[in-house]
């Protein structure tokens, strides 16, 4: 195994590279395209949804399409960096090239700790499903039957977490496209009378919770975006990665607007916001019932399973090659750098055993350990995308100056929104900054931050000295 050396800042950004074999290239563009819908279609929109509804009510609209157009922006800038230079370790390798490896440690190790409690949040609802149809097996039992049952397919063959997410991403996507035009028919007065727009001018108006519910209702709209940047980590595993990753990100762009904007507008016409069915039941569930539908609770209730299942997976998959890249630039155990058949199986394990870890620790401190992770993963991808947008600042003048040719797709409004996007992102830490709750989770991992920042500058301490010491 290649051990990475020390770079010193004037050392040029391409000696970054990921130099552990290379993993297999077993994903095709239906696999990256339907893994771009995958990931913005979660149990965040079908379930979680209904608590920003509640919070926020109609205005959820706006607070979806402002932040579906930053996460947009941000995957413009990912779809411009990964074209030009394919990774599996994506973003965290762009970032230690352009900004030094405290960026790369920092942005690839939050990430990691925020797939990783992803699967253990939803490994945990999952199991709850199951044992609520199938009791005999305690919820935790289920949980451990999904954890190694997708570690174990993530462990044979890349082609295998494609297929999965293929198939999961298509019924999502056919159950989102149902609801759409459902939900349309409904507002038109095709099942029963039409609403017009009491439902969203009634009940205390179109902002009924005033600049409180916003706040509130953003953090969790934010949330329900996080792990869309898998697909810039899977585009390296696959036959083209920069053409792929191109029409990846351009088909997640338009779609988020369609599925997140789209969806919340039909809730929020034909239901009341304050109905206490949209927070309890979900949105979707309560929309369909208003709407007819027979049986509206339980095929929701599957479609959630499967969204849970697809999140397991993509986190599994994304956790593990974030930390193969990792650890294969010397930021992390060397001893996840194994490889077999292609696939980083080290990694893929500690993944899954983590995961499993924070599942039991969600049993024993549920509102203490648990609760602190969960706080922590939430605000770490506000910390991913900031350093992408400092990333993408620099590496583009950089690739401009240097390989123009390798920009394949090129950032909208080249440096402004990319200013916006990191001015937004500011904004919402400072949102979070003037509740109790949003106060803990920065200050946290502000904690997790400078623990990681510290660990690479001994790190590279303990580097130079080595590279210093006259050999024998």
């Amino acid at each position: 195994m290649t051990r990475s050396t020390t770079r010193s800042p004037q050392d040029s950004p391409r000696a970054v590279q990921d130099p552990a074999p290379p993993l297999s290239h077993g994903l095709k563009q239906r696999h990256l395209s339907m893994i771009a819908l995958g990931g913005v279609i979660g149990a965040g929109l079908f379930v979680g949804s209904g608590v920003g509804i509640a919070t926020a009510g109609p205005a959820i609209v706006l607070l979806f399409a402002a932040t579906g157009a930053l996460v947009m922006l941000i995957m413009r800038m990912l779809g411009e960096m990964s074209a030009a230079r394919p990774s599996t370790g994506s973003f965290s390798v762009h970032s230690e090239a352009e900004l030094g490896t405290w960026a790369g440690t920092t942005s690839g190790w939050m990430y990691w700790l925020m797939l990783c409690a992803g699967v253990a949040a939803e490994a945990t609802a999952a199991g709850a499903i199951m044992h609520s149809w199938v009791p005999f097996l305690p919820a935790y039992g289920w949980v451990a039957v999904f954890m190694v049952f997708f570690c174990a397919s993530n462990l044979t063959a890349v082609k295998n977490f494609g297929e999965f997410e293929f198939w999961f991403s298509t019924i999502k996507v056919t159950v989102i496209v149902a609801f759409l035009v459902l939900g349309v028919l409904g507002i038109l007065g095709v099942f029963g009378n039409a609403p017009g727009a009491g439902n969203l001018t009634d009940h205390g108006g179109f902002f009924p919770t005033g600049a409180a519910g916003l706040a509130a209702g953003l953090l969790t709209t934010i949330s329900g975006f996080a792990g869309l940047e898998t697909v810039t980590i899977a585009a390296a595993e696959s036959d083209e990665p920069s053409r792929n990753v191109v029409r990846a990100v351009r088909t997640a762009v338009w779609r988020i607007a369609v599925f997140y904007i789209g969806s919340m507008a039909v809730v929020v016409t034909l239901v009341p916001w304050n109905d206490p069915k949209v927070a309890t039941a979900g949105p979707y569930v309560t929309v369909l019932d208003r709407l007819g539908i027979p049986a509206a609770g339980t095929i929701m209730q599957v479609v959630v399973l499967v969204a849970l299942l697809s999140a397991m997976n993509a986190n599994i998959y994304g956790s593990s090659r974030m930390a193969y890249s990792l650890v294969t630039r010397g930021q992390g155990p060397r001893l996840l750098s194994k490889v077999t058949n292609g696939v980083p199986a080290a990694a893929v394990v500690a993944s899954c055993l983590f995961g499993f870890a924070a599942v039991i620790a969600g049993i024993i401190w549920p509102t203490t350990v648990f609760a602190w992770l969960l706080n922590i993963a939430g605000c770490s991808v506000l910390v991913v995308w900031s350093i992408v947008c400092l990333t993408q600042l620099k590496m583009r003048r950089r690739l401009e100056r240097e390989t123009p040719e390798l920009l394949l797709v090129r950032m909208w409004g080249f440096p402004y929104l990319t200013w916006v996007a990191l001015a937004a992102i500011l904004g919402v830490f400072a949102v979070m900054a003037t509740s109790s709750d949003g106060r803990h989770q920065l200050l946290g991992t502000a904690v997790v931050v400078a623990a990681l920042i510290a660990a690479d500058r001994l790190k590279q301490r303990r580097d130079r000295r080595g590279l210093s010491t006259p050999q024998p």
